[in-house]
């Protein structure tokens, strides 16, 4: 029985030189092997990085989902994903927990039963929630670019009801406070380290424009990949990171507040980069940090996402156009009157008085 073929793989050539004058006739390169075929990729002995990413972008040419049969028996659900990640830059995460699970599935195999055996699975509901609207995101996506047509079908399980928790805005002074005041305690003295100061950045930021988290902690002084630009010379927030597609999100540019926008350009003073870092780098999450202020203002029952809740819930109260409001917080007119529109001043009035 024939060895099975291990797939195309990087072997070093050496240099080959002339037997009489010993003069070098052929440099040494970097080759793909795949099979009986030779590939050269033009890198030298120094250029393994370069040479592997030739290795990579040659085994995705060789290997290409989209050339699958399009009977979904046949589709399987890991080059849905793949696709998917691919073509829309989809968070990796989720595509790596639902590839364990489904990796080894059809599509055909995508059905209630499977979906609630997910569930079980993930152990968390609402965490398995996010992710299979993820796997429908995908199918979905699969079936608009041409690559099957039968219809499947993903089942999520319910959603938990909207919190309507939200920081009125001493409370907000109060975790700015905790912030800017805090200070770390060791062997039971207070030291000069204040651990909580960058956070109170964040709070403002995220507030003032209704931000979400993640949005917020790339927030910079300078354009770049992977970075949201704070324009200070035309007072706008582009919350959309460079080289990140647009999804449902909504991360739409938006005015900076005049209060917020002299807190940005006294910052810029002192830094230019980043605006929310932790000793001189830039953080992936603030969750633990707000957490920790958020217990020592005695502040219960909030995450970072509640400062987002808050803004959408005060410009309802201050009887903001919805309208304007949606635009502002880069959401949907139907999701901001499904969840904040009772705190609009105008919240069924009319009904009401005609009684």
């Amino acid at each position: 029985m024939p060895a099975a073929a291990k797939g195309p793989y990087l072997w070093f050539r050496k240099e080959r030189r002339d037997k009489q004058s010993g003069r070098i006739i052929a440099n040494g390169l970097w080759i793909i092997i795949d099979n009986k075929q030779h590939i050269a990729t033009g890198c030298t002995k120094r250029e393994v990085e370069r040479a592997q990413e030739k290795l990579r972008q040659y085994s995705e040419l060789k290997y290409d989902p989209r050339k699958k049969k399009r009977d979904i028996d046949h589709i399987g659900v890991a080059d849905v994903l793949s696709i998917y990640l691919t073509d829309k830059n989809a968070n990796i995460g989720r595509i790596q927990r639902l590839n364990e699970f489904w990796g080894n599935k059809a599509l055909s195999d995508v059905n209630g039963e499977t979906c609630r055996a997910y569930v079980k699975h993930r152990g968390t509901v609402q965490g398995a929630r996010r992710d299979l609207e993820d796997l429908r995101s995908a199918i979905n996506h699969h079936a608009k670019q041409g690559l099957h047509r039968e219809l499947v079908m993903v089942a999520l399980p319910p959603r938990n009801p909207s919190k309507d928790r939200w920081l009125s805005r001493s409370e907000i002074a109060r975790l700015l406070w905790t912030c800017l005041t805090y200070h770390e305690v060791q062997r039971g003295k207070k030291t000069k380290k204040r651990p909580l100061r960058h956070l109170a950045r964040f709070i403002l930021i995220a507030y003032y424009t209704g931000t979400r988290h993640s949005a917020v902690l790339t927030a910079s002084f300078m354009r770049g990949k992977d970075r949201s630009f704070i324009d200070l010379e035309a007072g706008l927030f582009y919350r959309l990171a460079e080289g990140k597609n647009a999804t449902n999100k909504r991360q739409t540019p938006v005015p900076i507040p005049p209060r917020l926008l002299a807190h940005l350009k006294r910052w810029n003073r002192t830094s230019d980069d980043y605006v929310v870092q932790f000793k001189g780098k830039p953080l992936a999450s603030v969750k633990n940090a707000f957490g920790t202020c958020a217990e020592l203002a005695g502040i219960q029952d909030i995450t970072p996402h509640t400062l987002r809740h808050s803004t959408a819930t005060h410009l309802m109260q201050r009887g903001v156009d919805k309208w304007e409001a949606a635009g502002f917080l880069g959401m949907s007119i139907e999701m901001l009157d499904r969840v904040y529109g009772h705190h609009h001043p105008s919240y069924m009035r009319a009904a009401a008085a005609a009684l």
